[in-house]
């Protein structure tokens, strides 16, 4: 049923498949407002907004300040800005996040980096709190009377 083989063109010639657009370059930097239909593989600088169909991935060597809008996202990079991503959300062991994710499925794997707050899909819509609450053990801090 499935295949390692390449898929047939609409010509009938074979051909690779493609999973991802890639973007590569050690010092490309894009700005601007980018709407991809499908997947993307990042492994430059972009920054502004997008909007991506399938799945977004920032490799290891790519950054990423913008807006985003997406299906899936792997970040094994930097990202900053503000993400909705529909289905899941990964944060790799190199991957660095500052900024806010609205998804239904967060992970961060071990030495992974993410400072911002997240907010679950359903309840973005409603709005009501986040999905996940980090709560403060510390003792608090008075001053004055008690």
């Amino acid at each position: 049923m499935f295949s390692n083989q390449p898929k047939a063109l609409e010509n009938s010639k074979p051909g690779p498949a493609i999973p991802l657009l890639t973007v590569v370059g050690d010092r490309a930097r894009m700005e601007g407002k980018f709407d991809i239909a499908d997947s993307i593989q990042v492994e430059c600088e972009i920054g502004g907004e997008m909007t991506v169909g399938g799945k977004l991935v920032i490799g290891e060597k790519g950054s990423v300040d913008a807006n985003v809008k997406t299906v899936d996202a792997i970040i094994m990079g930097h990202y900053a800005g503000n993400m909705v991503a529909t289905g899941n959300v990964e944060i790799t062991d190199t991957g660095r996040v500052s900024g806010n994710i609205t998804t239904d499925s967060l992970v961060i794997s071990k030495g992974g980096f993410f400072n911002g707050n997240v907010t679950k899909m359903n309840e973005a819509s409603n709005g009501q709190h986040p999905a996940y609450v980090i709560e403060d053990t510390r003792p608090a801090q008075f001053s004055g009377q008690r």
